[in-house]
Order: C-alpha cells, then sequence, then structure tokens
C-alpha cells in the first residue's frame, strides 16, 4: 500500500480537514501547506498528484500518535526517513492504542481471519525467526476494518 493511500484512508476514517492534516504534520514538526496536502490526496491520474514521501508520511504518523496519546516528555519521536507497511503498522497500533485482539477484530470486519501469534509477528524485529512482513493486503485489510468501525 502506497503512502498517499495511507493518508486518504486516514483522512477519510477520522474525517480530518486540510487544516486538522497540517496541524497533525505541525504536532511532528513538519511544516506543510495546503497545495501539499491537497496534491498528496489526488489520484495518480490527475496531472497535480504528487508522491507522498516516507519521511512525510513518518511525519503524519508520528503527529498522529501525539494527537491521539498525547506527547511524550522528552525527546519528539524521529521521522523515519523510510517506512515499510511493518512500521506503518506499529505507528497506527501506538496512535490508535490498538491491543492484537482489536487489530484481530478489525481485521474481521473486513473478512479477514488471522492469529495473535501471526499479528505479533509483524512487530518483530526483522533478524528474528518469528518475524514476518507486512504485506499491502494486511494493511489494506486493516484500514477498511478501521473505517467500518469507525465510520459504518
Amino acid at each position: 500500500m502506497n503512502n498517499n493511500d495511507v493518508l486518504k484512508s486516514l483522512r477519510y476514517t477520522f474525517d480530518f480537514s486540510d487544516n486538522k492534516m497540517i496541524e497533525i504534520f505541525g504536532l511532528a514538526k513538519v511544516e506543510v501547506n495546503r497545495a501539499q496536502v491537497s496534491d498528496w490526496l489526488k489520484k495518480e491520474e490527475d496531472e497535480s498528484f504528487k508522491t507522498l514521501i516516507d519521511s512525510y508520511m513518518s511525519a503524519f504518523l508520528n503527529g498522529l500518535i501525539i494527537l491521539k496519546r498525547g506527547a511524550k516528555d522528552g525527546q519528539a519521536p524521529v521521522n523515519e526517513k523510510r517506512l515499510n507497511n511493518n512500521l506503518i503498522l506499529r505507528k497506527l497500533k501506538i496512535a490508535l492504542a490498538l491491543k492484537d485482539h482489536d487489530m484481530i477484530e478489525l481485521l474481521s470486519l473486513a473478512d479477514f481471519k488471522i492469529s495473535k501469534h501471526e499479528i505479533s509477528a509483524f512487530f518483530r524485529k526483522p533478524g528474528q525467526n518469528q518475524y514476518r512482513v507486512c504485506k499491502d493486503q494486511i494493511l489494506r485489510k486493516l484500514m477498511f476494518g478501521l473505517q467500518k468501525k469507525i465510520r459504518p
């Protein structure tokens, strides 16, 4: 799943306005303007469409964590330069305070069955035997389940 699709899905799910999205980026110490946000949310066929790079997506997710959970004392979260589905899933889990059973419930809302052990494998270190790469389908189904739960 690409960053633009994740951003669009989160915007729809939580009904964020452009101003709210700019504020969320700002919480992670990244300044964006309305034109940038608008270009990221356009369809790929649109000539104004711009690809959302990993560092901006990371900033948005970190801002979402701060918005939903509050700022941590001490240093601000680091905006990663490279993201993958596992990191996106981890940041969503933190932002929304999801437990394994919550994630299983969201996936079941999207007609996807998965075990607790399979979920925990996404959050292991890449070198471990039990580590599992989060494929686009799983992230997409989780986002869809989240939409169904929040915006039925």
